[in-house]
């Protein structure tokens, strides 16, 4: 009940700012960004939209993947209105194509370019089950897997840079409360999700795509330690904000939920704020594998720190990304598990199909 009273009067936190904190004042003290080079995901609208302005503001370089590059261009000319000097580069991404992934990494690397801050922002709420052309369901191949190789693909760039620049990189990726929503197997889920032998459950699938941003994090903060980087990795939940991810259920029921939960609705300059201040507070030098809320640090659920169940999620994504069209996991699958003698999966489990 104190935690509640505490969110609707935006009281602050160890950090000095709380649920009410805008992107803009979280920023007002941090350095300036002009020697660093960001990628937002997912800036073509709310949070992410919000989180490009802001750092633009302070002065940051811009590089912004989207799928729908017009878009892209107008947020573009927007944020260059209000800051003339930034600089703002657009690229094509479509997170749920790992092929467009490859392709987005590819340009980015051949601009020679630094890169500092990765924010991994974007994400989708599909209503209707469908399928990537690798073979995925896409609200996890959006809002996960498309992360996962985008970050896997950029962080010996992020680790170069580091070394070279002397300025620490940060990894954030945005999740969601609603990641403490799943329970159970996610292998098995996913297997039976993707092959359509259980109902599709927006809401669901949503939550296990965000437990697995969660535990990305977890298992990245590791390997980034072990690599010796000088590159951080931490989770964000936002808030409750309507943006355009509920543009697949907009109608009466939609408008009616969001206006009886307005008390607890935050801005969208509220809800970047948690994005921006784990981006950019100094206070948060060397801090990685944490969750955030509010910005200020808070627990994630229970399932969202087994370090087995992350380190496991790395290792069967690894496989995803290498070989999505020829892995299936069978319902027997649940048994896929890591074999603690040589930290590989044990694929015995794994059925090939055409």
């Amino acid at each position: 009940m104190l935690d509640t009273v505490k969110y609707l009067i935006g009281s602050a936190g160890p950090s000095g700012f709380g649920s009410k904190s805008t992107a803009e004042a979280v920023t007002a003290t941090c350095p300036d960004l002009h020697q660093i080079t960001a990628i937002i995901t997912g800036a073509t609208s709310g949070i992410g939209a919000e989180t490009a302005r802001v750092l633009a503001k302070r002065g940051a370089r811009l590089v912004l993947p989207a799928r729908c590059l017009k878009a892209a261009e107008e947020l573009k000319a927007r944020v260059s209105e209000e800051s003339p000097r930034s600089e703002i580069i657009v690229l094509p991404l479509d997170l749920s194509s790992l092929s467009s992934v490859r392709s987005f990494v590819s340009r980015f690397l051949s601009l020679h370019l630094p890169l500092h801050l990765l924010i991994n922002n974007a994400g989708k709420f599909s209503h209707e089950h469908a399928i990537t052309e690798d073979g995925i369901e896409m609200t996890f191949a959006t809002n996960y897997l498309g992360h996962f190789l985008l970050t896997k693909l950029l962080m010996n760039k992020m680790a170069e840079t580091a070394t070279k620049t002397g300025i620490e990189g940060r990894i954030v990726n945005v999740s969601s409360s609603i990641h403490g929503w799943f329970s159970g197997d996610w292998v098995q889920y996913l297997d039976l999700l993707t092959r359509k032998k259980i109902p599709y459950d927006a809401t669901r699938a949503y939550a296990l795509s965000k437990l697995a941003n969660v535990l990305h994090t977890m298992e990245l903060s590791v390997r980034l330690k072990e690599m010796g980087a000088n590159v951080t990795a931490n989770c964000v939940h936002p808030g409750i904000v309507r943006t355009r991810l509920t543009r697949d259920r907009e109608g009466f029921v939609t408008d009616l939920a969001f206006f009886l939960a307005r008390k607890l609705l935050k801005t969208i300059p509220q809800a970047a704020a948690t994005t921006c201040y784990v981006a950019t507070h100094h206070r948060l030098q060397g801090v990685s594998g944490k969750y955030f809320a509010d910005c200020n640090e808070t627990s994630p659920s229970s399932s969202a720190i087994n370090s087995q169940e992350a380190k496991r999620l790395w290792l069967m994504s690894d496989l995803l990304v290498s070989s999505p069209l020829a892995l299936r996991l069978d319902n027997s699958v649940a048994s896929v598990r890591l074999c603690q003698d040589d930290d590989s999966l044990e694929t015995a489990g794994l059925r090939m199909s055409s």
